[in-house]
């Protein structure tokens, strides 16, 4: 794994493992080295075993002498390494066939489902190309980005965002439950499964990235534990959370791809972001059924599935070890630092939840008043309607009715009168 290049256009030896990269009098040298390779000459960094007239282990295996600059991986480091282009990770032809594969089950699921759909489609400003592009009945635009080898987190989020400033509504799909992907933007994963089953229809279930919302009363009856209390406590407030189906209680069918290609072009399963709220995660992406964010969205306010600015995330926190330079060509070993390590980020686990602030005790005749938020979430948590208060139109008496027109009957004065 090198630590150090030749900078052709400076002519001079970057160490990678110093903050200043070995020269304090050039500020900007970073950003000039990490620029993307499209954007700057490719000739830009060298290997210095090359530019020592050594032998460069690349360029004997008939590939390329030049680099570029990325994130490396050594235990719970995260150093800046010189990799020889043109890529970190070249995809096998197993994933090649699995990625052309789903592809192409996308494209074919939405024809079949009469939605108009297309492969490849590059963006207006040419910085990047969805592999599939969905677009529903009324417009609704959903770029598939399948990802079945590694991605900066960087990557994901850059391109994510060029998607959506473009009309795009990202969806991501992975196989691996350690890909850099999951969590980072709407995604979905996948079994690793033979590009031969993909083609010929095999179920594909989408194992995580899908969840329902649940709410429900904290009490010694209810099946879940408290999100506040340690141990078996109950505190009487009312919680929700979100769960993958099979932790849903009662369990919930599972989504396959299919009904995620309809469900997300159509807009009845749509994206949302989680904040953490002190697991110590940035937050959480994940697709969810229309009816659960707007319920989500009228408990906690949050209205934006997307985060509004790019959380820093440990992945993109670089290291830097204060190491002399190693001037020996390490072609060879960067695909296995690539994958290096990664830690599980698919865990299946709840997101740590919501819980609704206890309403106040009032003793006036105004206590049975509460917010159209602890309504909502009432409704949610006893599995019935909304309520709201009203007067009987006979006599004047308040009275509970489920819906705007709904006609209650009156204990007063023994009617059935829609209430004023």
């Amino acid at each position: 794994m090198a630590n150090g290049v030749w900078h052709t256009g400076y002519g001079l030896e970057i160490n990678l493992s110093r903050p200043d990269l070995g020269h304090p009098d050039r500020p900007d040298l970073l950003q000039e080295i990490t620029a993307r390779v499209s954007e700057r000459n490719p000739q830009l960094l060298e290997c210095l075993a090359h530019h020592d007239q050594r032998e460069c282990l690349s360029e004997s295996g008939g590939k390329s002498p030049w680099m570029f600059i990325r994130r490396g991986r050594v235990g719970g480091r995260r150093p800046l390494v010189a990799s020889h282009l043109p890529i970190t990770h070249k995809a096998t032809p197993a994933e090649s066939a699995q990625h052309k594969a789903t592809k192409e089950r996308v494209v074919e699921t939405a024809g079949q489902y009469g939605l108009y759909a297309e492969a490849e489609v590059p963006m207006a400003n040419r910085r990047s190309i969805s592999d599939a592009v969905v677009t529903g009945p009324g417009g609704l635009r959903i770029g598939w980005e399948i990802q079945y080898h590694h991605l900066s987190p960087s990557s994901v989020h850059r391109r994510s965002v060029n998607a959506v400033e473009h009309g795009i509504t990202p969806l991501w799909v992975a196989k691996d439950r350690t890909a850099s992907l999951i969590d980072r933007a709407p995604w979905a994963r996948v079994d690793d499964m033979p590009w031969k089953d993909i083609a010929d229809g095999k179920e594909m279930v989408i194992r995580g990235g899908y969840r329902h919302l649940e709410v429900w009363k904290c009490v010694p009856s209810s099946e879940r534990h408290c999100l506040i209390s340690e141990g078996a406590g109950h505190c009487g407030a009312i919680h929700a959370d979100w769960f993958v189906p099979a932790l849903c209680l009662p369990e919930r069918k599972p989504v396959h791809i299919e009904d995620l290609v309809l469900q997300s072009a159509t807009g009845e399963s749509v994206p949302v972001y989680v904040p953490s709220r002190g697991n110590g995660r940035a937050g959480r992406h994940m697709w969810v059924s229309v009816d659960d964010r707007t319920l989500w969205q009228e408990l906690v306010g949050e209205k934006n599935p997307f985060p509004a600015s790019p959380v820093e995330d440990e992945d993109d926190v670089i290291t830097f070890a204060e190491q002399e330079v190693d001037r020996t060509c390490r072609a060879g070993e960067e695909g296995w630092f690539v994958s290096d390590g990664r830690p599980l980020r698919d865990l299946d686990q709840p997101t740590g939840g919501f819980t609704l602030p206890r309403m106040p005790v009032q003793r006036s005749r105004d206590s049975s008043k509460i917010t159209d938020v602890e309504r909502a979430a009432a409704s949610a948590a006893l599995g019935c309607p909304p309520w709201e208060l009203g007067l009987c139109a006979g006599c004047g008496q308040m009275m509970r009715r489920y819906g705007r027109n709904a006609a209650m009957y009156c204990n007063v004065c023994r009617s059935i009168l829609n209430m004023r």
